[in-house]
């Protein structure tokens, strides 16, 4: 059988004119290890699109010349500059490192020698990620343009290029960064806090593959672990009635199954007794394309999958958990944001990709949530390398949605549509890697809009994952995860019938590392420590806290976050990845901590969360004394529904009963047909209220003012001691000073309820 395939046209292309200007760093306040040794003359030169492979490829990563102009200007007639391709305008690696607004035009120019393949072959010129709108001329002929700064694209060059010789690539970027209505991420034209330097124009490797006029464009793998199969669907460009499409998995050098189809066809194969992929396991399968017409192998590309299924299943103890391939996972990760002080949203080397991931394993996460930022292909391809679920956001765009409006916002219609095609073109362009297993449309009201119809849509367009809806602030129900974010935390939203609980963000502990700063004053962090002792003992404090609600039903939680960024000192490393701030070995066995708590847990005393029949006696008079007593008459007191109070526009808890006065009583009594073994904490689940509580007349504990979501205290001696056989008596006092009123319904945002929790086998 014969392969047309021609590797020799594209090795032309490693031969480049000379340009008059050359490259040259400019002075950061912060370099990491790889930029340090950065080679200028292979930039990034891994193959950059690991998901599907051909051979006859080359990068154009390096030196190309470079203008800045008013964006009304035509082609500049002079490149005064050269960049470092692909690190954008305002990164310290690119050479330029000058501020772009969107009263700018970006310039990029190449010469590279190649002559114009034969046989109806085909050159595509590739960009990994180009921000914001970018044109493209070749040889002075305009081929093409792209709007979005966060999926990948191509353009077919080839009927652009010159028989022979010298051929010019010629590109505008436009980037009004904040002044748009497009994706930006955390970019800001004048960064600050949690807003960083801006990103413009190209970020991401520039490459070229030649291909026949029918190749394969795209292939889409779908594991159905169920069935013991994968199934691929595959993309033709230029199709014909002739083609037939053979598929083949491989595990390491075996073949397990070939499958052979029309072009059209989905094709089913087999994999007997399947591994998994698990961050524990990460399994990965060998998968070879190959388009055939009359016997002849005309195209073919290598790629992998993993075998691995996600869902939101409930436990044995009817709570809603995250799946992985049949097992509740509780998912613990850092909110990475991928930035970088040498090549802000670039890494300076692949290496230093990898090793972003490699620490956050090394710490004992199994999850990182990529926050308003996409990555390149090979981020994905290290995290499904090394075991590392990911929860993918996507870019923040215009505009915010208040947490306290009574409904969802009007986007403008253009705005609207940005949306809807960048994050439809992210999806399927990342939806290949095993290890994302959950789409973040929003995040915090950022650019927020149609909220449960958006939700929906990402469902629709991937029903293989889990969608987060929408990832703190303000909830409308949708989505497959009530999404809470608390500062620093540890807290827990009321667990849900459809929906699984997870804590979005929290912790945020700041430790600036002098020396390793981007700024040597005003940084900043949600919570002080004094040391790097002090920082690894606040952040186990925290993971202690965070133990029992992992016992109680939250099924993931997102620390606050990989690295420093700029001026915000809150990450795990610092910003240059020279320091590493937690003692890693202890990190890690603080998370194997929290990993198996999950499913260990009862309610003894469920609250209104747990049981929507829960009632109390209630007062919002004072009562008289001993009030707190087990013997006391409550028989005048109202009956009422739990919790009692008004939680504001947040869906934090679900209203049983109103209270709307600066103080309540409250009175339970519950049997016990015999006492707890396990260690039991108290479950205050409060909001703007000071609460002393009592059990058989007994002060257990008093409770300070704070908007905490949910408060879980080991109080175990103290109930144990307490509690006994037959009926008791739980009373608590909550008073409220002042606390904020909603906005709109004009009630005070205050919320009183308890219950206890048995956890089993807590042995920190």
């Amino acid at each position: 059988m014969m392969t047309r395939t021609c590797l020799l046209v594209l090795t032309a292309l490693c031969t480049t004119l000379q340009s008059y200007a050359q490259w040259e760093p400019k002075i950061s306040p912060m370099l990491t290890p790889w930029g340090e040794k950065l080679d200028t003359s292979s930039v990034l030169p891994e193959y950059p699109r690991p998901q599907m492979v051909r051979k006859n490829w080359i990068t154009l990563n390096g030196s190309w010349d470079f203008a800045l102009t008013d964006s009304a200007s035509e082609v500049p007639g002079y490149f005064a500059d050269r960049i470092l391709v692909p690190f954008c305008v305002e990164s310290t690696l690119s050479g330029v490192t000058r501020k772009v607004t969107g009263r700018d035009a970006m310039w990029y120019r190449k010469h590279f020698r190649l002559d114009k393949p034969r046989n109806g072959q085909r050159i595509l010129l590739h960009f990994g990620g180009v921000d914001w709108h970018t044109s493209l001329w070749i040889n002075g002929q305009k081929v093409g343009e792209h709007a979005g700064g966060y999926d990948p694209f191509y353009f077919d060059v080839t009927e652009a290029l010159n028989r022979k010789g010298v051929q010019a690539i010629t590109l505008r970027v436009w980037d009004p960064t904040n002044e748009g209505l497009q994706a930006r991420g955390k970019q800001l034209l004048d960064p600050g806090g949690i807003w960083y330097t801006a990103v413009s124009g190209i970020w991401q490797t520039v490459w070229m593959e030649q291909v026949p006029a029918s190749h394969i464009d795209h292939i889409r793998v779908v594991p159905d672990l169920d069935s013991h199969s994968v199934l691929v669907s595959v993309g033709i460009t230029a199709p014909d009635k002739h083609h037939l499409l053979r598929i083949s998995a491989w595990d390491k050098d075996s073949c397990l199954v070939i499958q052979q189809g029309q072009a059209d066809s989905v094709l089913r194969l087999n994999i007997p007794d399947p591994r998994v992929w698990s961050p524990d396991h990460p399994y990965l399968y060998g998968l070879k394309v190959q388009l055939i017409e009359k016997g002849d192998i005309v195209d073919e590309v290598s790629s992998y999958f993993g075998m691995r299924k996600v869902e939101i299943r409930k436990d044995t103890n009817r709570i809603n958990r995250i799946f992985l391939n049949q097992e509740a996972v509780f998912n613990f990760g850092p909110l990475d944001q991928g930035w970088w002080p040498d090549g802000l949203y670039t890494a300076p080397s692949d290496d230093a990709l990898k090793y972003d991931i490699e620490m956050t394993r090394a710490m004992g996460f199994n999850t990182a949530r990529k926050h308003t930022k996409v990555e390149p292909a090979r981020w994905y391809y290290w995290c499904d390398k090394l075991g590392l679920l990911v929860w993918q956001d996507m870019p923040r765009c215009a505009g915010g949605l208040d947490p306290y409006a009574a409904g969802d916002v009007e986007r403008p219609a253009r705005q609207e549509e940005i949306f809807r095609r960048e994050w439809e073109a992210i999806i399927n362009a990342f939806r290949h890697f095993p290890s994302i297993i959950a789409w973040v449309p929003f995040n915090e009201g950022w650019g927020q809009f149609k909220t449960n119809e958006i939700l929906d849509w990402t469902k629709k367009l991937d029903t293989t994952r889990l969608v987060d809806g929408p990832s703190g602030w303000k909830d409308f129900g949708g989505g497959e995860m009530l999404d809470l974010h608390y500062y620093p935390g540890p807290g827990i939203a009321p667990l849900e019938e459809n929906r699984a609980v997870v804590l979005g963000e929290f912790g945020g502990l700041k430790y600036a590392v002098s020396g390793h700063l981007w700024q040597d004053t005003d940084n900043w962090g949600y919570q002080d420590t004094e040391s790097l002792a002090d920082l690894n003992d606040t952040y186990e404090q925290l993971i202690h806290r965070l133990v029992p609600f992992v016992s109680k039903g939250l099924a993931a939680a997102i620390y606050t976050q990989t690295s420093d960024v700029e001026v915000e000192v809150n990450g795990l490393m610092t910003y240059d990845r020279k320091i590493i701030k937690l003692d890693t070995s202890h990190a890690s066995r603080l998370a194997e901590m929290l990993y198996k708590q999950a499913g260990v847990f009862r309610f003894i005393l469920p609250a209104g969360e747990q049981d929507d029949s829960i009632m109390w006696k209630y007062s919002l008079d004072p009562p008289g004394p001993g009030w707190h007593a087990e013997d006391y008459a409550d028989t005048l007191w109202r009956t009422g529904k739990a919790g009692f109070g008004h939680r504001g526009s947040y869906r934090l808890f679900g209203n049983g009963s109103p209270w709307d006065t600066a103080s309540i009583w409250l009175r339970r009594d519950f049997e016990m047909d015999q006492l707890p073994p396990e260690k039991l904490y108290l479950n205050i689940i409060s909001y703007n209220a000071v609460s002393t509580v009592y059990l058989n007349g007994r002060k257990l504990a008093v409770f300070k003012p704070t908007e905490n979501i949910h408060e879980m205290t080991d109080f175990s001696s103290d109930l144990q001691q307490l509690l006994k056989k037959g009926k008791n008596t739980i009373a608590v006092h909550s008073y409220s000073k002042d606390p904020p009123v909603d906005r709109n319904s004009g009630l005070k945002r205050q919320f009183i309820d308890v219950g206890i929790i048995g956890v089993l086998n807590d042995d920190r």
